[in-house]
């Protein structure tokens, strides 16, 4: 088992040495699936065995069920991503909005990318999580800035320059970790590895814990896209290519997240109790925020980035109530809206290459023009306001149970508002598309690449809304324990 950490991150390093070698953008294309496959196969056994129970603590590597829950999102979601890229590429290529050459680099980078986000779960050292996390910012920057254009370039430099400001006050916040670290285990090389703060997280420092873990909670919240931090998201999501805000609001959101929930397990044992209200307060300002700016967006990826603070916001409070019930909800909360959010801006990507647009106000006649899409936006627009019975409710509904375990009933309530206040922005946004004219004839066929992945995430999230597995629960329930601390 011990292989497979250094499989799981040479797959996906490999697969970009061949796309940049490839010299045509189609055979990238093909590499890039097929490597996508092979990053797939090799996470498949280390997570089963972590899921299980097995930790993996060796070396460079800290690997146990939490990180299995990251890495198999990161792996699933990067496959079905590296597959719609496929078409999503050669229309923007037929469109010439991009170029054969560009076509070919985007393969390459997109799986650099996948390798930064898993290094971000598989390591034991938070100095290494750091650099990672940080490589991922710098990675996808060009990503976001891939059309060149000055939207896209403006975009490109306010996403480095706001979430390295963040990735510094993070720095500052491991700096201080590992200056309580000093008085227990001294100036040793594993002094800031997950294995050793966790065993040690009684004895540290609580003074210094309180104000690194805020440090922290701000930095990596920047790249979580926390409100006040969250300013890059919705200019990066609105610029960048389609499958780039997939991946962008499905898979890195949550590095940034697995990085918080580390240092939260440390900070918990250290001064049980105080990370609850910071994180149920950044939780709530960002779904105040996201739900009011989802009600008034005219631009429909902006619309579907401020959704995705709004699910952000929704996690964090769930992780910040701390029940069993609450925690459980918001892990698989997580599992669902990378799933749902996936979907939608994959049909996303599809209404904007066939209207041109990305204003609302300007797309119309979707049932007939585009009767697959249609019903692909529809779908994925009730599953991610929360409706039944997709996912992304069973994880709301736990973390609602949540709060009435702890007794919160005012949180409830104002929980409950924003979540119509959503409900709403989305029909008066989503909705009028559908209906009214189009300026031509119905599109031609969108191919197999940009149909079935989404195919395959609208059935993954009605089957886990509708059929919760026994296993998948318990794998769930199994990690609370992590959350707090101890391993699986």
């Amino acid at each position: 088992m011990n292989g497979s950490v250094e499989l799981l991150l040479v797959a996906p390093v490999v697969t970009a040495l061949i796309c940049f070698l490839m010299p045509r953008w189609k055979w990238t294309a093909i590499v890039s699936v097929l490597g996508s496959s092979a990053t797939v196969v090799a996470a498949a056994p280390i997570c089963y065995e972590a899921f299980k129970g097995d930790a993996v603590v060796y070396s460079l590597w800290y690997f146990d069920g939490l990180s299995a829950l990251f890495v198999i999102i990161t792996a699933c979601i990067g496959l079905l991503v590296s597959v719609y890229s496929y078409g999503y590429m050669k229309r923007d290529i037929n469109d010439g909005r991009t170029t054969t050459r560009d076509g070919r680099s985007y393969f390459v980078i997109f799986q650099l990318f996948v390798f930064a986000m898993i290094l971000v779960c598989v390591v034991d050292s938070v100095g290494i999580l750091w650099i990672a996390i940080e490589a991922t910012t710098l990675i996808s920057a060009f990503l976001v800035g891939f059309y060149k254009t000055e939207g896209a370039t403006e975009a490109a430099w306010k996403y480095l320059m706001i979430c390295s400001v963040g990735i510094v006050l993070a720095l500052f916040g491991i700096t201080l970790l590992y200056a309580s670290s000093l008085n227990t285990v001294g100036d040793t090389p594993n002094s800031l590895d997950w294995s050793i703060l966790v065993s040690i997280a009684p004895e540290l420092d609580p003074g210094l814990i309180k104000v690194a873990f805020i440090f922290i909670l701000i930095g990596f919240g920047t790249k979580m896209g926390l409100v006040p931090m969250h300013t890059w998201l919705p200019d990066a999501h609105s610029q960048s290519p389609t499958p780039v805000s997939a991946m962008l609001s499905a898979v890195l959101l949550n590095c940034a997240l697995y990085a918080i929930l580390r240092f939260r397990a440390i900070a918990d044992l250290t001064v049980p109790g105080f990370t609850s209200s910071l994180l149920i307060g950044f939780g709530l300002v960002s779904m105040i925020v996201a739900a009011f700016f989802i009600i008034i967006s005219k631009n429909i990826k902006r619309m579907f980035a401020y959704s995705s603070i709004e699910h952000m916001g929704i996690i964090a409070i769930g992780f910040g109530i701390g029940t069993p019930l609450a925690m459980f909800g918001a892990l698989f909360h997580i599992i669902a809206h990378s799933l749902t959010k996936s979907a939608a801006f994959f049909s996303v990507g599809n209404i904007i290459q066939e209207y041109g647009t990305t204003n609302m106000n300007e797309i119309r006649g979707m049932r007939k023009k585009m009767p697959f899409t249609s019903f692909a936006i529809t779908l994925s627009s009730l599953a991610i306001i929360g409706l039944p019975p997709f996912a992304v409710f069973i994880g709301e509904i736990s973390i609602i149970k949540g709060m009435a375990d702890a007794g919160m009933y005012a949180l409830i309530a104002l929980f409950v508002i924003l979540l119509i206040m959503v409900f709403a922005g989305f029909i008066r946004n989503v909705f009028p598309m559908l209906s009214g004219t189009a300026d031509n004839d119905a599109s031609g066929p969108l191919g197999a690449s940009k149909t079935v992945p989404i195919v395959i995430l609208i059935i993954a999230t009605l089957f886990f809304g509708l059929f919760m597995p026994e296993e998948i629960r318990e794998v769930l329930e199994s990690m609370v324990p992590i959350l707090s601390g101890g391993r699986i």
